[in-house]
């Protein structure tokens, strides 16, 4: 029998657990925690410099390597500086376990010093949360968290730790729990093989189907399966934002992303399809715009692991509760040996997504011309170039987001990393680190804007703590871009404080935390500054661009529209 005291058992359990890197900020209420962790050598702890950054680096981890990410923080301000990254990863169904430090449990409820009720403040935004009420249930409590963060549809999930309840001095029995039993939780292992095979039935008739397909086939596994369902029946198929990657873009029968900033042909072809079959996506706004107006035409068959997401916003005519691959494989087995009913009118459904294609070839963008700034979109496309279409990348959110999503082609799944549901500035960086220490010899990008680097630039300091080669790519317009498009389309451009003032010399900034930094404002000198940012894989190079700051993203849905009316330029319109 093995007795440790309540801080030991958490140190000896992430072992246990096989977690690798564990990322935080030391306060009052952790500090038992933290000295169990000095006192061995098996998990990393990278100290952030800001609790939020601590969240994002868990999350981009989680994202790229499909593992539980680990968050440490104290009570009080160290919990509530998390509260946003819990809620991006939420938002993204992101495994995470966060263990907060809490105030003795005899001053709960008292306004302790650096108290906050964090399962309070969190409960709209965990999946599950816990609070530790004594030592010796620990192990039990940390195995369910992490058996809840990474099954059934993934989130974060809180464990609230009073700091009596890891006294150094006080010992109790420890075993690594092998076995989760949850009474309440069952998450469902395949999806019901009658509402399968009505699927099929639909899939085999369709005239003119389109696949939509979602993050839950990423976070499920289940891209391989998805890729050879595709290819058997040659449907089109397209994707949500955090769906990219998961069937190769690179390939004719993908029509890119969908959605408010997705292709002309994916949002054409899904308005005018008579069959949608969505998986592991959730009919986010960003994609249907009025739900109303949402495909007229089509019968829709729904696959989610998550009961209540199906028909939550849009009726399913076949609804599948199920794990994506599960769902996926069934439906491959049960096509074996059979041909789609009309081929020729599926060869005319591709006819006319070709000509929407084609209406759009050499339109996408005007390119800049000598002498001018550049474009975002050439920036995007010349990384793309250099990494051929093969690094991580993450992203902050604004048009630089939207950009890196169109113009960056990818090929495999947790290669794009980026914050869609809650849509966090500040997430990039951070993010990125996480990657870059479980695939230190890979390329990591993370595509920024001023405005969002700026609101977790103090990770600088981490980097040169802990390493970290990522590549930092400033997509430098001057102003909330993002902001100024809807302040120029819905505000007669009155450019309500999106202008950044004050930017400060990045070059220096950087410098001064002795990295290199670069400054590209020409297409002349893009190209061997790139060259020069991705020559040494494990070296943090900073690289500031300054792009036109006039230029929108387009396509662009008309608010309260239909998937077809889009915005496709300045002055042109679907």
């Amino acid at each position: 029998m093995e007795l440790l005291s309540g801080a030991d058992m958490i140190a000896r359990f992430l072992q246990d657990e096989g977690v690798e890197y564990i990322y935080g900020y030391p306060g009052g209420a952790a500090l038992h925690i933290y000295d169990a962790l000095f006192r061995q050598d098996k998990v990393k702890h990278i100290l952030v410099r800001h609790e939020q950054a601590a969240t994002h680096a868990a999350d981009g981890y989680a994202r790229a390597s499909g593992k539980p990410g680990t968050v440490l923080v104290t009570s009080g301000p160290g919990a509530t500086n998390a509260v946003t990254g819990i809620a991006t990863a939420y938002m993204d169904s992101i495994p995470m376990v966060v263990l907060c430090g809490q105030v003795m449990s005899h001053l709960i409820g008292d306004d302790a010093f650096q108290e906050t009720d964090i399962v309070g403040v969190t409960r709209p935004i965990v999946k599950h949360s816990f609070t530790i009420r004594h030592p010796s249930e620990i192990p039990e409590v940390l195995r369910k968290a992490y058996y809840l963060a990474s099954t059934g549809r993934p989130g974060p999930v809180v464990v609230d730790i009073p700091k009596d309840m890891t006294t150094p001095t006080e010992r109790h029995e420890y075993v690594y729990p092998k076995k989760v039993k949850m009474r309440s939780y069952n998450p469902v292992a395949r999806g019901h093989t009658g509402q399968i095979k009505k699927a099929v039935e639909l899939m085999l008739k369709a005239r003119r189907p389109v696949f939509y397909t979602g993050g839950g086939v990423v976070t499920g596994r289940a891209c391989e399966g998805l890729t050879d369902l595709v290819k058997r029946l040659g449907h089109p198929i397209t994707t949500t934002l955090m769906g990219i990657g998961a069937f190769p873009q690179s390939d004719d029968q993908c029509l890119g992303w969908l959605g408010m900033h997705g292709s002309y042909e994916s949002n054409m072809a899904m308005h005018h399809a008579d069959l949608i079959i969505a998986v592991g996506a959730r009919f986010d706004d960003r994609v249907t715009n009025n739900t109303s107006k949402f495909c007229p035409t089509a019968k829709i068959i729904h696959v989610d692991i998550d009961p209540s997401s199906v028909s939550k916003t849009v009726r399913a005519d076949v609804p599948i509760v199920g794990p994506a691959q599960s769902v996926i494989n069934e439906m491959i087995s049960l096509l074996q040996g059979r041909e789609v009913a009309d081929p020729e009118a599926l060869a005319d459904w591709w006819k006319t997504i070709d000509g929407w294609r084609e209406e759009r070839r050499g339109k996408l963008y005007e390119a800049s011309k000598e002498g001018e700034l550049l474009k975002p979109q050439e920036v995007i496309e010349a990384i793309c170039r250099l990494t051929r279409g093969e690094a991580y990348v993450t992203t902050d959110v604004g048009q630089h987001q939207m950009f890196a999503a169109q113009y960056y082609k990818f090929d495999k799944p947790n290669r794009f990393i980026t914050s869609g549901g809650l849509g966090t500035m500040g997430f990039g960086f951070p993010a990125a680190m996480g990657i870059k220490h479980n695939y230190p010899d890979e390329q990591v990008v993370c595509i920024t804007g001023e405005g969002s680097f700026q609101m977790m630039m103090q990770e600088l300091s981490t980097c040169k703590q802990f390493g970290g080669g990522v590549k930092i790519i400033n997509v430098n317009n001057a102003s909330l871009g993002m902001v100024r498009q809807w302040q120029d389309l819905n505000y007669k451009s009155r450019h309500a404080h999106s202008y950044m003032e004050s930017l400060p010399n990045f070059q220096q900034l950087i410098e001064a935390y002795g990295f290199t930094a670069l400054r590209v404002e020409t297409m002349e000198e893009l190209e061997p500054a790139l060259e020069r940012t991705f020559a040494d894989k494990h070296e943090l190079v900073f690289l500031d661009v300054m792009v036109d700051p006039h230029e929108h993203v387009y396509p662009m849905q008309v608010p309260l529209g239909s998937m077809r009316d889009m915005l496709l330029s300045k002055t042109e319109r679907s």
